[in-house]
């Protein structure tokens, strides 16, 4: 038989795992949350199968351009980098992006620049200009020859289906690195 003391320490210890768990879902649901990167389109920056910290606390407010985003689809999760806000005129020609008019520097873009220069081709592929709808985003893969995003697929994402921030890559440990 199991004395009044041990069905305390039980209920104690109950009581301890219970409310570990619920810090443990509420953290995970709406702070931070570990991705794992499927595909190359984000490469160099990142690989496949690398696992990744998104920060998800009050991003929606802050979202900006250039930052590395997990997008919500239909079937799978996306990883992708915002290129245009909303109101922004967006247009590519001759592998320089135009925003708005300005020539955007796109320095994460050197590597594979520099392999779609010996392939003789272009990185990006020309197109618009368009304007990107209030409360949506139009988003590129860093890998542009490997990626579909904005201009192939994903047309311009809406605001809701943006699920957080990439922040860390954390495994596998020997590339522990920010995202940027």
């Amino acid at each position: 038989m199991v004395s009044s003391k041990s069905k305390k320490e039980l209920i104690g210890w109950g009581k301890a795992l219970f409310i570990a768990a619920a810090i443990a879902v509420i953290i995970r649901t709406f702070l931070f949350a570990p991705y794992v990167v499927e595909g190359a389109s984000m490469e160099p920056t990142l690989h496949n199968q690398e696992k990744i910290f998104v920060n998800k606390m009050n991003y929606s407010n802050n979202i900006k351009r250039g930052d590395i985003v997990i997008i919500k689809g239909q079937t799978e999760n996306y990883v992708k980098r915002i290129i245009g806000t909303p109101g922004d005129k967006i247009e590519m020609n001759d592998d320089h992006l135009l925003i708005n008019g300005e020539l955007y520097k796109e320095s994460y873009l050197s590597e594979n620049r520099k392999a779609a220069e010996e392939m003789d081709i272009q990185l990006t592929g020309d197109f618009g200009p368009i304007v990107v709808p209030a409360n949506h985003y139009f988003v590129m893969g860093d890998n542009r020859l490997r990626s579909m995003d904005s201009r192939n697929g994903l047309d311009f994402i809406n605001k809701k289906d943006i699920k957080g921030k990439s922040e860390f890559v954390i495994f596998p440990f020997s590339n522990i690195r920010e995202v940027k």
